[in-house]
């Protein structure tokens, strides 16, 4: 791991998103799931992995995170048809928390893809990517549209 104690501990915030691609048939069919609400499950399981990132990635620092949300929408906009998730994830340290955006979006992701596969196998997740992040030495990051 990267040696951070010489860093000042300041306000740290990561946003990561995800999406994952389903048909409209599934999409019809996750009110009536059999294992529950995919989006809520989704979202726990999100925050989950934030808090369990450093346990997952080998060289993350484990971090007092002091904020996670993550929030999974139906997107059904043209070619765009499936769950979009969002995790935010705030701390106050010496290191950034991107990875632990990064996880709980790709984590909320595979949960949905998990509780809906038995519908479907072709179900894609795609663009896991930083949105914007802020804090520490390099400052602010906003992904270009």
């Amino acid at each position: 791991m990267v040696d951070v104690s010489h860093k000042t501990a300041t306000r740290r915030t990561a946003v990561a998103s995800a999406f994952v691609d389903l048909s409209p048939q599934v999409l019809r069919a996750l009110p009536s799931n059999a294992k529950g609400n995919p989006l809520e499950v989704a979202r726990i399981a999100g925050i989950q992995a934030a808090k369990q990132t450093s346990l997952l990635i080998p060289m993350c620092h484990p971090l007092a995170l002091s904020h996670v949300d993550v929030h999974a929408e139906i997107i059904e906009r043209g070619v765009d048809c499936g769950v979009r998730i969002e995790a935010t994830v705030t701390t106050t340290g010496p290191t950034g928390v991107e990875m632990e955006a990064l996880t709980a979006a790709s984590v909320a992701a595979l949960t949905v893809y998990d509780m809906t596969k038995a519908l479907d196998k072709s179900i894609v997740i795609r663009h896991v990517q930083l949105e914007r992040k802020s804090g520490g030495k390099s400052g602010e990051y906003r992904r270009q549209s």
